[in-house]
C-alpha cells in the first residue's frame, strides 16, 4: 500500500481527467473511483484512463467500480463489450428450468466480470440482492431476480461467485432491501413501513446468505419499523443491529450515492453522517468539484482496521481464466437457449 486513502469513492467528469481533477485527486487520496458512460467513448480511452487514476491509487493498480448489472443498467455499451440479459431474465428461465438458469447466470457472469477485468475495472456493483415485490417501484423492476427471496438469494450467490473466478469484486445492493420501496431513491426518500417480522422472513434473507463477501451498499430508504428518523445510510441503529448484527455483514459498507435526492444536508454533512453511522466508505458519483471538496474536507482517513478487512480478503478465489473463452462460452449457451427454450 502506497498511502492509507480516505474513505471515499469519487466519479470523474469526463472521458479524462481535467487538471483540476488531478489536483485534487492528488490531495483527496480516494479509495477508489466510479465511472458511468459519460466517462466510457473507446475501449482504448477506457483503458487509459485506468492507467491514469492508478497515479491516485493506494494500491498501485487502481480500484474501479462500475455498474454494469445487464439489462438497462449497462455503463459501457455494445461496441465495447458484450451487452447481457437483466437479473429478471435469468430469474424467469431459473423458475422454468433451474439447471439450466443456473449455468446460464454462471457463465454470463463470468462473460460480463472477465470483460471488465480486461478493462481494468475490479469491482462490479451487483449482485441486486433485492427481493421483488408487487408494490416496488421500476427503478428497481427487473433488476431483481424474483420476488422470492429463495431464487433471490440462490442466484445471487451464483453471480457474485462468478465475478469473483474473474477477478471482479460483486457489491451487493441495496441493504437491507430495496424491494418494498414504492418511490425512487434517486428522487425522493423512500418509506417503507413493513414489520421487522416482515423484513426478516423476505428482505434480509438474500444478504444474510452472501454476508460473508467484501462489499455492500446501503438504500438510502427509512424503514419505519428499524428506525423512525434516520434511512439506512444515516443509521447506527440499522447498520450496527441490522446489517453487521442481524444480517452479519461484516466487509466494507459503501453508501449509495451521496447525491440521490433521498439524502438532505449539505454533502460534508451527508458523508460525515454517513461514516459516524458506521459506513466504511461513501460513494459520491456525479463529478461535481464543488459537492467533492466539500466531502473531502470532513473526512479523516481510512481507519487501519477496516482498511486491513481489503487488504486481508481471500484472493485465493480469483482464477486467472481467458477472457474469450468466457464469451465464447456465454455465447454458444445463448445461442442453445434460442433454440431450446425460445428466448
Amino acid at each position: 500500500m502506497l498511502f492509507c486513502p480516505k474513505p471515499v469513492i469519487y466519479g470523474i467528469e469526463s472521458y479524462s481527467l481535467s487538471c483540476a481533477e488531478r489536483d485534487f485527486f492528488s490531495s483527496a487520496r480516494p479509495f477508489g473511483f466510479i465511472l458511468f458512460s459519460r466517462n466510457i467513448g473507446s475501449a482504448e480511452q477506457l483503458r487509459a484512463l485506468v492507467f491514469e487514476l492508478s497515479s491516485y491509487s493506494a494500491f498501485g493498480e487502481a480500484l474501479i467500480f462500475i455498474d454494469q448489472e445487464g439489462g438497462r443498467v449497462a455503463r459501457i455499451g455494445g461496441d465495447i463489450m458484450l451487452q447481457y440479459p437483466s437479473a429478471r431474465w435469468f430469474g424467469e428461465l431459473y423458475e422454468r428450468d433451474a439447471s439450466v438458469g443456473l449455468e446460464a447466470l454462471s457463465l454470463s457472469s463470468r462473460s460480463l466480470a472477465g470483460e471488465l477485468r480486461s478493462l481494468g475495472i475490479r469491482a462490479n456493483c451487483a449482485p441486486v440482492c433485492d427481493v421483488g415485490s408487487a408494490v416496488m417501484h421500476d427503478v428497481i423492476g427487473d433488476r431483481a431476480f424474483s420476488d422470492s427471496a429463495d431464487i433471490v438469494s440462490v442466484l445471487a450467490s451464483v453471480q457474485a461467485a462468478s465475478f469473483l473466478r474473474a477477478g471482479v469484486y460483486p457489491v451487493l445492493k441495496h441493504i437491507p432491501g430495496h424491494g418494498r420501496a414504492m418511490v425512487d431513491s434517486h428522487e425522493s426518500l423512500p418509506l417503507v413501513s413493513a414489520s421487522l417480522f416482515d423484513l426478516r422472513g423476505v428482505d434480509f434473507v438474500p444478504f444474510c446468505d452472501l454476508s460473508f463477501h467484501l462489499f455492500a451498499m446501503t438504500a438510502h430508504i427509512l424503514f419505519e419499523s428499524l428506525d423512525v428518523v434516520n434511512p439506512v445510510t444515516l443509521s447506527s441503529i440499522i447498520i450496527s443491529d441490522i446489517i453487521r448484527g442481524e444480517i452479519g455483514f461484516e466487509g466494507l459498507l459503501m453508501s449509495d450515492d451521496l447525491s440521490m435526492g433521498a439524502l438532505r444536508g449539505d454533502f460534508g454533512e451527508r458523508a460525515l453522517s454517513s461514516i459516524s453511522s458506521g459506513c466504511d466508505l461513501v460513494l459520491h458519483c456525479n463529478g461535481d468539484m464543488g459537492e467533492m471538496v466539500c466531502i473531502d474536507s470532513v473526512l479523516c482517513d481510512m481507519s487501519l482496521d477496516r482498511l486491513n478487512v481489503f487488504i486481508d480478503f481471500d484472493r485465493s478465489c480469483f482464477m486467472e481464466l481467458e477472457k474469450d473463452l468466457w464469451c465464447e462460452d456465454w455465447l454458444s449457451y445463448r445461442s442453445s437457449l434460442e433454440v431450446s427454450f425460445g428466448v
